[in-house]
């Protein structure tokens, strides 16, 4: 499904002649393809799944967000700014990130929900917001809120 729908943007993209957001479909199905080729070599003949394609956009996410920051403190706004364009175009493809306070109330209720008590428990704790909320929370974010809450 998130194949078809990055290829529907591309060619939405070049219709419309969006050179940006065409770059930077270009770029991901480019990075697609190149893991689509290792699964292959590893026996699954069909590539990655759709959970390995929104890791992907995600780290691809990061990775855009720590280029721009880089560039901010390098004074190359126009740089930065273009990161900012790429994680717009691939945030379109990924499920909607929960805010500060919902990651707060979810992390709060994970807690609960286990028992947990001290920093002991962390690897409990994020494991099991990993499973519930896969993709769609900063685990960096959750990860020093569970942090504070059981310190």
């Amino acid at each position: 499904m998130l194949r078809t729908e990055l290829n529907d943007a591309l060619k939405q993209a070049l219709k419309s002649r969006d050179h940006g957001a065409a770059a930077t479909l270009r770029l991901v199905l480019a990075a697609l393809k190149d893991r689509d080729i290792a699964a292959r070599g590893e026996g699954n003949a069909e590539g990655i799944g759709e959970e390995q394609i929104q890791q992907m956009l995600q780290k691809m996410v990061r990775q855009s967000r720590e280029a721009a920051e880089t560039y901010d403190k390098a004074g190359r706004d126009d740089l930065a700014q273009k990161e900012r364009q790429e994680i717009a175009v691939i945030e379109r493809f990924l499920p909607k990130q929960l805010g500060e306070a919902e990651t707060r109330k979810a992390v709060e209720a994970t807690i609960n929900e286990l028992g947990a008590e001290s920093i002991k428990d962390m690897g409990r704790v994020m494991t099991r917001l990993r499973e519930q909320y896969a993709g769609r929370m900063d685990f960096s974010k959750a990860s020093a809120v569970a942090k504070d809450r059981l310190a």
